[in-house]
């Protein structure tokens, strides 16, 4: 086998919604999904800002009935990034949304009904110049598809996102983004990658009902991994059972393990091992924890011991390189105190609040 070295961005059609560009060039955007109910425009617009806060860029909400249609106006008000209406069946409610003056339309055209549905909701996404995006997922293909390959197979899912694509394209529309979810991590890739050959739409990608934070979270790592070093994928949900902040959150550091985004801190730790003389699991965790807020782009190192702990906590822009139930702090490079444990993490967070402040200030911190 052929193995290709080096990251390579699949080059698409760019999409505007809103503020927000997806595609060509634009960086992979991290977005998530409100599970408020949508009729509840204050309890919605309160995740939307606890959302933001995380660093989500793009928010979905679900539209089930003329109610929530109707909410979306007040919520895009209220809504400082662009809000994606997410619509089954009722052409009316995905008419409604455009009106309300959401920035997408998520749907499949063909469960919308007969094709001159299609075609209102398609003049009034051209109109308003909104972008479709059309989700495909593996727990609800067309019956016709689910008996002609036996089950939800790859080949299933791209089959079924090609067929609403050419009902889009028929009637003259292109600004379209397309999703292949499945909750198996092997079928998601290969939909992908299958679907990435064929077309040149924009792609959102995410491992749908992932699971759980602890196991969704390595679901999702798994599958957006292997996509985005391929260079596929323009836009990520991470498909969480919990908390959606919890999704944006996955969603960054996938993005900051691949160095292809970067927002508030990178964190080194060591595993800790029988060299190890400090509590380093308790003074890491501490650490992540109250610099979880921190929005500057720092490489943080808490390491334990002496072997690998000086380098990488001379490479990082902070980092604390354990001894003898002591520690030292460098920043960037330098040696700047010897601490005993109980101090350290107390040091290193007023270091990197201060570093922090630096760069808002346009002093820079980091070396690379």
């Amino acid at each position: 086998m052929e193995y290709k070295i080096g990251y390579k961005r699949r080059q698409t059609r760019v999409l505007q919604l809103g503020s927000i560009q997806v595609g060509g060039d634009a960086p992979v955007s991290v977005q998530s999904m409100c599970n408020t109910d949508t009729r509840d425009v204050a309890a919605t617009l309160q995740q939307i800002d606890a959302l933001i806060d995380a660093g989500c860029e793009i928010v979905r909400c679900a539209v089930l009935d003329s109610d929530a249609a109707v909410a979306l106006t007040e919520i895009v008000e209220g809504c400082s990034i662009p809000l994606v209406a997410d619509i089954h069946f009722d052409y009316r409610l995905a008419l409604r949304a455009v009106e309300s003056g959401v920035a997408c339309l998520r749907i499949n055209p063909g469960n919308i009904g007969e094709r001159w549905k299609v075609a209102e909701v398609v003049q009034a996404c051209q109109d308003r110049q909104v972008p479709i995006r059309i989700g495909v997922n593996g727990g609800s293909l067309e019956k016709e598809l689910l008996e002609k390959y036996g089950h939800a197979t790859a080949e299933a899912m791209v089959e079924s996102a090609t067929g609403h694509i050419r009902i889009l394209e028929d009637l003259g529309y292109d600004q379209m983004k397309i999703s292949l979810k499945a909750s198996s991590v092997r079928r998601t890739v290969d939909a992908y990658r299958l679907l990435a050959q064929q077309v040149d739409y924009p792609l959102h990608v995410g491992i749908t009902e992932a699971g759980t934070t602890w196991a969704g979270t390595i679901k999702s790592a798994a599958g957006l991994g292997a996509l985005l070093y391929d260079g596929i994928g323009d836009t990520l949900r991470v498909s969480l059972t919990g908390d959606p902040v919890e999704e944006v959150r996955v969603g960054w550091q996938i993005l900051k393990a691949l160095e292809l985004r970067q927002r508030g801190p990178s964190f080194v730790s060591c595993p800790t091992c029988g060299r190890c003389q400090i509590d380093l699991i308790s003074v890491a965790e501490e650490v992540e924890q109250r610099l979880q807020g921190l929005d500057v782009p720092l490489t943080i190192a808490v390491m334990g011991c002496v072997v690998n702990g000086p380098g990488e906590a001379r490479e990082a822009d902070l980092g604390i390189a354990g001894g003898k139930d002591i520690g030292l702090l460098f920043r960037k490079g330098e040696i700047i105190c010897r601490l005993p444990q109980a101090e350290l993490a107390d040091a290193l967070v007023a270091e990197a609040t201060k570093m922090a402040a630096q760069h808002k200030n346009g002093e820079g911190v980091s070396r690379a």
